[in-house]
């Protein structure tokens, strides 16, 4: 809930020891980011918290310019939507959600975001609005992943994006993207055509293993795990696609098949058994590129605790998880459509899903859709439970792909918009 045009943020909290509610406000600080201010008494039922929250309300909001400030707020508030750069120079995602009314949960639910996210190269305003939109959202997803499982950050550490810790102990995460490719002349180059299974096997088992290899083999260059305050701690690299429009839709099979060097073909038995053979996989050819295949199999690699990647986490989960914490227009109505892991284990296809973003029983986390790889070598092993309510998946001895995967976990969505005319 929210009071005086979202000045005022009202959030119920519950007191898991004794079972009751207070509604604790939230209210902008002089750098405008949403922190505690005031809450109610404890109160047995949600109803009452929030009744009482109007007087407290008026009593902040009647002298706020001294209850909003904490005393630690260094510098100005930064509105990472002001363009810039010149309206030309402006990424085309970047121009098409600041504009539209359909996108302005996202927009809305950012801009308070991204005021808590401490920007190290001092370029990420600029980035985000031209050349590095796919990148800087994807780090801003990564980040919202991280406090939603309850890390805060080292900010005296430049390198890897995130220096986190929580009860469980450091966490440390370096972003990475496959971007679109171009041609000499500076065009991007299309992705190859899936239209036939043939097509979609070479695109999954061939051209994708080698687009995730570049990015991923050159931050395992960095050798992050030299630095003395990465040492001996979890070390994640976190890779999305965004080489094409729509493409991380498609591109989910290749990423375990590049990293763990198998391919695991299926077959259905006459009784309806779903039987599934690892095979191991030598190189990735595409024209005339090829790669080794497992990257957790290279010099170096037992120094990388996991991989995860998300193929949901776009502009879409923003716009999604806006709409839920109420930001931007009201007028906005969202319907997502996907699949998703099927608990059939004798099923060779997913679910299929449409959801009403808006209905009253909707909900999503942000670390919901997450898979994390783990590497059978690692140096330093990731404990599932760094990162919970992801899918985590371990390579067994005998080839096979062991995954344990929460009741919902998407694949892939797209998600439209509606707005009344």
């Amino acid at each position: 809930m929210q009071a005086h045009d979202e000045a005022i943020l009202i959030v119920v909290i519950r007191d898991i020891i004794d079972g009751d509610y207070s509604a604790m406000l939230l209210a902008r600080d002089l750098k405008e980011r949403y922190r505690w201010v005031e809450m109610t008494k404890f109160f047995g039922t949600v109803d009452e918290a929030v009744a009482a929250a109007p007087e407290v309300v008026e009593r902040i909001y009647a002298d706020f310019g001294k209850q909003r400030s904490q005393g630690d707020e260094k510098g100005k508030p930064i509105d990472f939507f002001s363009p810039v750069v010149p309206a030309n120079k402006l990424n085309r995602d970047f121009a098409v959600i600041s504009s539209l009314e359909g996108y302005s949960p996202a927009v809305e639910l950012m801009k308070p975001m991204m005021r808590w996210y401490e920007d190290a190269d001092g370029n990420f305003v600029e980035q985000f609005q031209t050349t590095g939109f796919d990148a800087r959202l994807w780090e801003l997803y990564l980040f919202a992943v991280l406090v939603e499982a309850g890390y805060i950050f080292d900010k005296s550490m430049a390198m890897p994006d995130f220096c986190a810790r929580s009860a469980l102990g450091e966490l440390f995460v370096e972003a990475t993207t496959v971007n679109p490719s171009r041609n000499a002349s500076g065009e991007l180059v299309p992705p190859p055509p899936q239209d036939t299974k043939e097509q979609i096997d070479a695109f999954q088992k061939q051209y994708m293993p080698i687009r995730y290899a570049g990015p991923l083999t050159a931050k395992l260059g960095k050798k992050y795990w030299e630095r003395e305050h990465v040492k001996g701690r979890p070390l994640l690299l976190a890779i999305q696609d965004f080489h094409a429009p729509m493409s991380m839709l498609s591109s989910r099979t290749a990423l375990p098949i590049y990293l763990y060097g198998r391919v695991w073909d299926w077959e259905k038995l006459a009784d309806g058994k779903l039987v599934i053979t690892p095979k191991q996989v030598e190189q990735h050819v595409w024209g005339a590129k090829s790669v080794a295949s497992g990257f957790f199999n290279l010099p170096g690699s037992e120094n990388i605790s996991a991989v995860v990647a998300n193929a949901s986490a776009t502009i879409s989960k923003f716009n999604r998880m806006g709409v839920l914490a109420g930001f931007g227009s009201k007028r906005v109505r969202l319907v997502r459509k996907g699949t998703a892991a099927n608990p059939d284990p004798n099923s060779e296809l997913p679910e299929v899903f449409v959801h009403d973003v808006n209905a009253p029983d909707y909900s999503e986390t942000w670390i919901e859709g997450m898979d994390v790889f783990h590497n059978p070598n690692a140096a330093v092993p990731l404990h599932p439970a760094a990162l919970p309510g992801a899918a985590h998946h371990w390579l067994r001895g005998d080839g096979q792909l062991e995954s344990r995967v929460p009741r919902w976990q998407p694949f892939a969505s797209t998600t439209q918009i509606f707005v009344p005319e």
